[in-house]
């Protein structure tokens, strides 16, 4: 019987665990910090070996196989052991593939990824496919490759989940974008970063396919240097392309497999021209899967959006306040501030991952007239940004920020939550953050 040990008691963590014991290994979950009770009785339930507050290094390095959860770094001292070891670890995805013939669309990115995942999942669940959504969101792929018989499963794939594959493809495969973020965990080498994101194409073979952005200049040097045996299928604001989507005077058009499908930008839900690019890559990928192109149309004006991300939340006294908790890198930002169409009080800060601001000073410039920081450490942002607006205030809390920002705001502007930045210096996660958001404009 292989032993299968698991790091991290979440619910990749969780997930994997179940789909182990299924499928006949001896199973044992160690997890360094604390698991959540409702996991706990998940685990007791299932009769699986688990310990938390610790590794114990005698019942982890006997393991054949180790499945590591994206959070934790390579540098974390068990992973330099199991390495040293040899010992194979791979990422929930490696793992759960081999177990399901279900076709898997993968997306990735540095942003965009949830919300054309999210969206490429509305349409084929609309156009009446058997589809499941996991990977970086929902439920865990594992635990639903355990339980269910799903014919499609739409995957948010991070960096990190990516650097665990080994044999994983999609069929579909979607690069949003790329741009600079966690590279605290690459050495602050951007090129690794790239490598890793590219990963998802590396095992696709010619009956596969990549769709990406073909404006973003780090996926157009990459294409340079290297080859790839999808079929691409490239989507653009700037250029037309023979094949994909491509936007003129204010259209859409989405030619893939012979198949058009034209659709005007006032006609979607999202709002932003970086929406105008996830709509693209979604529709592509309806393409392939053969979705009606009314079904594709009428899915793209009523989708929900994205909790989190550039969230509408109240209007008082004629401000707008929108979160956009989940926008944690400088690029994410970025698309936010673009969006504005009001003189904005932004709210920015946390856990800088080797930020650079420079890509905002002209936007900043243009569109903000308040900046309020909200971290534990705003050396790095007060020093970018203060010459360029009247007003910049550091604070410690979020009801502080927003009392703080409903001050500075007049009649007909927006109040942005845009952090730019990780959360967990003040809160456990984005999420966190932007709920706690919402709560303080409620009780302004």
């Amino acid at each position: 019987m292989k032993r299968l040990v698991i790091l991290g008691g979440g619910e990749s963590g969780v997930g994997t665990a179940i789909l182990g014991k299924k499928k006949g290994y001896d199973v044992f979950l160690s997890d360094f910090g604390k698991i959540k009770e409702n996991y706990k009785e998940v685990l007791t339930i299932n009769k699986i070996d688990f310990e938390d507050e610790m590794h114990t290094e005698s019942l982890i390095l006997n393991a054949d196989i180790v499945m590591k959860s994206p959070g934790i770094p390579e540098k974390s001292p068990i992973v330099k052991k199991l390495v040293e070891k040899n010992i194979p670890i791979i990422s929930e995805i490696e793992f759960a593939s081999q177990y399901t013939n279900a076709i898997t669309i993968g997306i990735t990115g540095s942003n965009g990824k949830t919300t054309t995942t999210l969206l490429t999942y509305h349409i084929l669940k609309q156009g009446g496919l058997n589809v499941g959504l996991a990977g970086n969101i929902g439920k865990s792929f594992a635990w639903q490759v355990a339980e269910d018989k799903v014919d499609v499963y739409v995957l948010e794939l991070s960096s990190f989940q990516l650097d665990g594959i080994l044999n994983y493809k999609p069929h579909i495969a979607v690069i949003t974008n790329i741009s600079p973020d966690h590279l605290d965990r690459y050495n602050y080498d951007y090129n690794l970063y790239i490598a890793s994101k590219f990963r998802i194409t590396m095992n696709q073979t010619e009956e596969d396919y990549l769709i990406y952005d073909d404006d973003d200049e780090a996926i157009s040097n990459w294409f340079n240097k290297n080859k790839i045996k999808a079929k691409k299928l490239p989507f653009s604001l700037q250029h037309k392309v023979e094949q994909g989507s491509f936007l003129e005077d204010k259209i859409i058009y989405n030619i893939t497999n012979n198949k058009q499908i034209n659709m005007p930008t006032s006609n979607l839900s999202l709002d932003g021209m970086h929406n105008v690019k996830n709509a693209m890559a979604a529709t592509t990928a309806a393409q392939l899967m053969n979705i009606r192109k009314q079904t594709i149309r009428e899915s793209l004006s009523n989708f929900q959006g994205v909790e989190h991300r550039l969230e509408k939340v109240l209007k008082i006294q004629n401000v707008q306040y929108i979160n956009d908790s989940k926008a944690t890198n400088v690029n994410a930002t970025y698309f936010a501030l673009e969006s504005m169409e009001t003189p904005t009080v932004w709210i920015v800060g946390g856990v800088d991952k080797g930020n650079d601001y420079s890509e905002l000073f002209s936007l900043v410039n243009e569109k903000v007239k308040g900046i309020v920081c909200l971290g534990v450490d705003n050396k790095k942002i007060m020093e970018a940004f203060s010459g360029m607006v009247d007003v910049i205030i550091e604070t410690t809390s979020v009801d502080e920020a927003v009392k703080i920002a409903q001050k500075i705001a007049e009649k007909g502007d927006t109040v942005l939550l845009s952090p730019a930045c990780a959360s967990f210096d003040l809160f456990e996660s984005y999420e966190d953050r932007g709920n706690q958001f919402k709560n303080a404009i409620r009780n302004l």
